[in-house]
């Protein structure tokens, strides 16, 4: 059984290996434009394809990036709340009176 791929479930996803568009036998010849390069097609369908293909990446990329953003204040947050209590443990030590 031979199954051809249809518009919106191609045989297979890479351009280069589709079969080129033919023209239907219900539109009059030389009714469209034959300047048209389908090598430009192929080429911004498959730019296209790697751009969709990075989008992920560049998402995960993203939240790494914002997770580390987070987790750097956090840690800054820590180390303030941290000298803070070592100040006040000084200060308090200070207070007190030398006992030798």
């Amino acid at each position: 059984m031979n199954i051809t791929g249809t518009i919106d479930h191609p045989l297979t996803r890479d351009p280069q290996k589709q079969a080129p568009m033919k023209p239907s036998t219900s539109e009059p010849a030389g009714s469209a434009t034959e300047d048209v390069t389908t090598t430009g097609a192929n080429d911004s369908r498959q730019n296209r394809t790697r751009e969709m293909q990075l989008i992920p990446e560049a998402m995960a990329r993203a939240h790494m990036h914002d997770r580390l953003r987070e987790v750097d204040a956090e840690r800054h947050a820590v180390r303030l709340v941290t000298a803070r209590r070592m100040q006040r443990r000084a200060e308090r030590a200070s207070r007190r009176p030398y006992v030798p």
